[in-house]
């Protein structure tokens, strides 16, 4: 066979080393505590699920969908945003629904980024921010991120050092896997600076709801001429609990929102419409079950925290996400995390994603996802405990 020359310019999916040995653990009847893959596990509130098999049961809805998403809900979609961030969206130029958002991601940086042409993504970060640039043939560059890092002042050093001018920033706050958060302020220096460096930028907003302790994250496109380069991805995969669903949309900048519908014209036929008309539901609906989740992630997280913290795994917690992202203890830290994630999972029986899978950046860190319930997890804990 020739040389798949897009596979090799791909890196190796690190996470598959521990999903590898976690699966021969079990095949051999071990019971592993999976807080590996942030998979949800909360199940997708009644009144969305009533609304699908409604919706599914009507034989016109069994045909091929818009790809932009159904008229409907891209006006759920606008509304949605004038409640929550008093943000105006037109429905017809400024939005389009996506398979989730990890699709509408790697599908408009396809669309917009050539062979040659330079993007920034964070690093440590989640995979297809940096991957998607990848699979387009653009030239990816990393900026770090950290506890003692100055974002912009590595981005401008990153600029200054760039040739040809960087053509997209694509960031995601709350972060995944930092957990790191923002406030407004932020966002309006992104503006800034990328106005002045004709740069577009892509915020993956998946976790606008999922945070805690009373902190509100901003949209970017709050802030005036933010739409003038930008767009922003929601997903209803954590909010909803709808991973499965494969849901989310894209809104901002009418000209990168064109791209992104002229490439799916072409690649897919939408969402499932039942699946559609379900979201316009959750969009309209109620918010209170969107606490109830929110709720349930926190409980998760304050026991795990300090769960850690007592057996003297020092960790904050953090205000936002369904993770944990702990740096490995000073004791085991030259072991890199792929190697401390192993041994976790041999010794502890307890299942993590190594920060190297996130970016040569996060080889210092795992990350916790939490999709275990309290009893569960504290039963981790004890595992972790022995190796401490």
């Amino acid at each position: 066979m020739e040389e798949f020359r897009r596979m090799t310019r791909l890196p190796p999916y690190l996470f598959s080393i521990v999903n590898e040995l976690k699966m021969e653990m079990r095949r051999k009847g071990e019971d592993i505590i999976d807080l590996g893959m942030g998979n949800p596990d909360i199940p997708t509130p009644k009144h969305i699920v009533d609304k699908l098999i409604e919706a599914a049961q009507k034989g016109h809805n069994h045909r091929y969908s818009a790809s932009k998403g159904i008229t409907k809900l891209r006006h759920a979609i606008a509304d949605w945003y004038k409640r929550r961030y008093d943000v105006d969206i037109d429905p017809e130029e400024e939005a389009i629904v996506t398979i989730g958002a990890k699709e509408g991601l790697s599908h408009l940086v396809l669309a917009v980024i050539s062979p040659g042409d330079v993007v920034f993504a964070p690093n440590p970060t989640y995979p297809i921010h940096q991957y998607s640039v990848i699979i387009a043939g653009g030239d990816l560059r990393s900026i770090p991120i950290g506890a003692n890092r100055d974002f912009f002042e590595d981005l401008l050093t990153a600029t200054k050092q760039t040739w040809p001018n960087p053509k997209m920033l694509i960031i995601s706050y709350p972060h995944n896997p930092t957990t790191a958060v923002v406030d407004l302020e932020f966002f309006e220096k992104i503006v800034d600076f990328c106005k002045e460096h004709k740069i577009m930028v892509v915020h993956d907003f998946a976790y606008a709801d999922l945070v805690f302790d009373g902190y509100g994250p901003p949209s970017f496109l709050q802030v005036p001429g933010a739409k003038d380069i930008g767009v922003e991805l929601f997903s209803l995969s954590k909010s909803y609990s709808m991973p499965g669903w494969r849901v989310g949309f894209c809104v901002g900048n009418r000209d990168l929102i064109a791209a992104l519908r002229r490439i799916k014209s072409y690649l897919d036929y939408g969402v499932f419409q039942p699946i559609q008309i379900a979201s316009i539901i959750a969009l309209n609906g109620p918010y209170d079950c969107v606490e109830e989740i929110v709720n349930i992630y926190k409980e998760r997280r304050d026991v795990l925290v300090d769960g850690l913290n007592r057996i003297g795994w020092e960790i904050e917690k953090p205000k936002a996400t369904m993770f944990v992202w702990a740096k490995i203890p000073e004791q085991f830290r030259n072991m890199g995390s792929i190697e401390f994630s192993k041994m976790l999972l041999e010794k502890a029986k307890v299942a993590v994603s190594p920060g190297i899978g996130f970016g040569q950046y996060g080889d210092d860190h795992v990350r916790f996802a939490l999709v275990e319930n309290p009893h569960r997890t504290r039963q981790a804990i004890r595992g972790i405990k022995k190796i401490f």
